[in-house]
Formats: C-alpha cells, sequence, structure tokens
C-alpha cells in the first residue's frame, strides 16, 4: 500500500461545487471582491465592520481581555479595550484582504509588503543555512510568509479548516508560490527533511500544546507552557533561528515586515533555557505591534497548577 501524502493536496476536486459548498463559494467571492479593491476604499469598510464584530464576538473578546491583562496588568481597563478595539480592525483589515495574496501578482506583494532587514536574511543565507523564522500568531502571518516566499523556498504547516472548501482555498493561497503545506500530523521529521532540502519555513511557538511536551517559562509577568523543540531542530538541520515582526500602517497602507538578528541558543540548552528564549522572542514581536497579534487564543490553557484556570 502506498504512502499518503503529508502535505495537503491543493488541487480543485470536483466535489467543492456540491450544493454544500454554495454559501462558502459566496463567501470566498466577497472576499475575492475586497482583495481587488484599493486599499483605501476597503480599509474603512474593514473599519465599520471591525464595528460589527466588536458587538457579537462576545467569548473571543473576552479570552482577548484576559490574555492582555494577563500579560499587561499595568494597563488600565480602557487602555485594554482601545487594545482590543485595535485589534479587532486589524483582523478584519487583514480578513477583507487576504484574498489578494492569491488572485493578484507577486509584484502586488512586492509593494504592499515592504521587507526591511533583508540584509540580514542574505547574509544567512550567505553562508548556506536555511532559516526558521519565529513568528507567533499575527493577524498578517499570510503576508509575511508568502513576502518572504518571493524569494526564498519555503514550506509550511497548518491545521486543516473543518470546513473542506476553506481549507482548500487557504492552503492553496499559502502554496502559491511553490511550497508545500504540511499537515500538523506530518511532525517535526517532515520540517527537518525540508531543512536539508533547504528550504525554510515559520516557526509557531506561542501555541499551548498542552502539558506533556511543554517547558513553563517566563512570559511578560507570566508564565507559559512552551515547547522547546527549535534549538535541536535547527542544530540537526544546520538552520539559523530568527524572528520576524510584521504589522499594517494605516498611513501607508502597506505592511512592514522585518526580519531580525538570528538568535543563538547555545551549543546544549536546557529545555528551560530553550523555551525561555522562544518566549522572549515572542515577547519581542507582540510587543513591536501589540494590537496585532491574535489574543482570542487560549495561550494560557496549561497552566503550572493544574487546578488553576484563567478561561473560566
Amino acid at each position: 500500500m502506498s504512502r499518503q501524502p503529508k502535505w495537503f493536496d491543493v488541487s480543485f476536486k470536483w466535489r467543492y461545487l456540491h450544493p454544500k459548498f454554495w454559501p462558502s463559494w459566496f463567501a470566498i467571492l466577497i472576499l475575492v471582491i475586497f482583495s481587488l479593491m484599493p486599499a483605501n476604499l476597503r480599509d474603512p469598510i474593514a473599519k465599520l465592520l471591525a464595528n460589527l464584530v466588536m458587538k457579537i464576538a462576545k467569548k473571543p473578546l473576552s479570552v482577548a481581555k484576559i490574555n492582555i491583562k494577563t500579560c499587561f496588568p499595568e494597563l488600565s481597563d480602557q487602555e485594554v479595550d482601545r487594545l482590543i478595539k485595535d485589534n479587532v480592525r486589524t483582523f478584519t483589515t487583514v480578513l477583507l484582504g487576504q484574498g489578494e495574496l492569491l488572485i493578484r501578482s507577486k509584484a502586488n506583494i512586492y509593494r504592499r509588503v515592504a521587507l526591511i532587514g533583508e540584509e540580514r536574511l542574505q547574509a544567512v543565507r550567505a553562508q548556506g543555512h536555511p532559516v526558521i523564522f519565529i513568528m507567533p500568531h499575527v493577524w498578517a502571518i499570510e503576508y509575511a510568509g508568502l513576502r518572504l516566499n518571493c524569494d526564498l523556498p519555503m514550506v509550511t504547516m497548518a491545521k486543516a479548516h473543518r470546513n473542506e472548501l476553506f481549507s482548500w482555498f487557504n492552503n492553496r493561497m499559502r502554496s502559491c508560490l511553490g511550497g508545500r503545506v504540511y499537515m500538523r500530523e506530518a511532525g517535526i521529521r517532515a520540517l527537518l527533511s525540508e531543512l536539508k532540502q533547504d528550504n525554510s519555513f515559520f516557526y509557531l511557538p506561542d501555541e499551548d500544546l498542552g502539558r506533556d511536551r511543554s517547558e513553563f517559562a517566563p512570559f511578560f509577568e507570566t508564565e507559559k507552557a512552551t515547547v522547546p523543540v527549535v534549538a535541536r531542530l535547527a542544530q540537526a538541520g544546520n538552520a539559523k533561528v530568527m524572528p520576524i515582526t510584521i504589522g499594517y500602517d494605516y498611513q501607508a497602507r502597506r505592511f512592514t515586515c522585518e526580519v531580525h538578528d538570528a538568535v543563538e541558543f547555545g551549543e546544549k540548552p536546557s529545555k528551560y533555557d530553550e523555551a525561555l528564549i522562544l518566549n522572549q522572542m515572542v515577547e519581542m514581536v507582540i510587543k513591536a505591534y501589540p494590537e496585532q497579534y491574535m489574543w482570542f487564543l487560549k495561550i494560557f490553557k496549561t497552566r503550572r497548577d493544574p487546578e488553576e484556570s484563567l478561561y473560566r
């Protein structure tokens, strides 16, 4: 029996035309229409949509407030509310424009995303290293990934969407410049294989993957469970680890993506030391554009005390 591929098949399937997918096709059509609009027309619409989201998304907004207060206890209630409002606006702005990554040209990606620190990346590549980019869950992560993929061979890993058509659409967008999108089940071995083929990728260390594989380390004003695997992966794949920041400039109506200096973990870091360094990189990325992080994620679901829960 042949082995099933560990990456998403992004070829079109006739079953996607089944009537059960018609509402999804309508949603995709709306996104395509918005992606064809100029940003100076689309962004004000996104701002209006953000007001609607603020009224109906009560549960995600509650999680966001808990996360922000946990990380920034010094903020007043008014400052937290402002940060959440700006965060939702970023979400709707990115959502309405994201279709452009699939249907518009590579030249459009260059126009929409300014890349800073390219000389740092080129220096690492000139030494023969692929790169593990450290990028937590920010709204504009797809823009950062495809901008880098314009000039650099890359792959990625993603969780399948519950809606098969949306999963196809998202992964076709992520792979439109030639990179594979691996399923989560492929695991670290698949990524190591790609590093050895000189392919780079994003690693998102902020996701809470449970107690078994994680190490607790300081994170802002609390601590967070983080999986310490990047150092070993980089060493085995002869890769460098470089954090990435990206944020949207509403005045220029374009994204600014910056490649930061490579981070060294030392020869044989302990699991705690690696988790601490990863958490510090995530902090740095979030601090650059705190309003553009996905605060609705339950990043503190696993606590040192099993009886403690922030999201009750």
